[in-house]
């Protein structure tokens, strides 16, 4: 570089020259953060020495700082997990960064004598408490129709399972009591969900079966219904997804039942003179049948 090229010309001999360069890089890293927060030898090492006790076949994925890590579990139902792991420049001395897909907050302990072993040891106990859980989810996953999360991942808590007649249940499993009657909302045609409830729950049974008791109904499966039986598009937009959201809102009158997306339908009603408003809710008519409809504005359309 020109500043070295001058120093050497400026210095009176090789040693005054190197002393020159030591101090113009020593600047240059003060001045970039990223290098200077570079890891010491012994951070590699040992490092090395961790993923030869745990095992490199447990290894997914490192970057090209060795810094994050992807490691690799199974859970005793055969479940594959992810646990990923950034690493601090003063490993082990300070605790490193840890999450994984789970539906509660991944709570692990570290000393400056932890190795990976042992948080990837952590790991698999968490999961083992939580497999009550996902096999409630993949329960109810594998005998009805799923509308929302269109994609379940391990931290989903909730589940949209498709009834019928435009109607829904919301159900949110508590992963720390799977077992348990899950909190449950119905969705859809007040005709519809009106007459869903009833009391009772058997311990002995699963949430699925439990659910299908109190509610006195049979789940529409993949085996005997198609999705598209559940997938109606809403009647303002014309289509059933509408970023995340999917048709919640339908027509009360059992002979009409369409169903619209709640956004869909706030934003036609509120353009309506014939409209009015009261709080967070809006009275009109349904695009369709023009029988009253009304809408509650969510925190999205506020």
């Amino acid at each position: 570089s020109p500043t070295s090229s001058q120093r050497l010309q400026q210095s009176a001999d090789l040693v005054t020259f190197l002393l020159e360069l030591k101090t113009v890089l020593e600047v240059g890293l003060k001045s970039r953060p990223e290098c200077s927060s570079i890891p010491p030898p012994q951070y590699y090492s040992q490092l090395i020495a961790e993923m030869e006790t745990l095992g490199w076949n447990k290894l997914l994925f490192i970057d090209t700082e060795l810094r994050t890590l992807r490691l690799k579990a199974e859970d005793s139902s055969g479940r594959q997990h992810i646990l990923t792991i950034k690493l601090k420049s003063k490993h082990p001395a300070e605790a490193p960064e840890c999450s994984a897909d789970l539906p509660l907050p991944l709570a692990t302990t570290w000393t400056p004598q932890s190795t990976l072993q042992q948080l990837h040891d952590q790991f698999l106990v968490v999961l083992e408490s939580l497999t009550e859980f996902w096999d409630v989810l993949e329960e109810v996953d594998g005998n009805t129709w799923i509308l929302e999360p269109e994609k379940p991942s391990r931290s989903d808590t909730m589940r949209r399972i498709a009834i019928g007649n435009n109607v829904s249940i919301k159900v949110e499993v508590d992963p720390r009591h799977p077992k348990m009657l899950p909190e449950c909302c119905l969705l859809g045609a007040e005709h519809g969900a009106s007459c869903l409830w009833s009391a009772g729950r058997n311990p002995d049974s699963s949430v699925l079966r439990n659910l299908r008791d109190v509610l006195e109904i049979e789940f529409p499966s993949p085996a005997t219904h198609e999705k598209s039986d559940f997938s109606t598009e809403c009647g303002i937009c014309y289509s059933y997804r509408l970023e995340a959201a999917i048709p919640d809102q339908v027509c009360n009158d059992p002979r009409c039942g369409q169903p619209f997306h709640q956004a869909c339908l706030y934003e036609w009603l509120r353009a309506l003179p014939s409209s009015r408003q009261s709080f967070s809710t809006v009275f009109g008519e349904c695009p369709y049948c023009s029988k009253p409809i009304t809408v509650k504005m969510s925190a999205q359309t506020s």
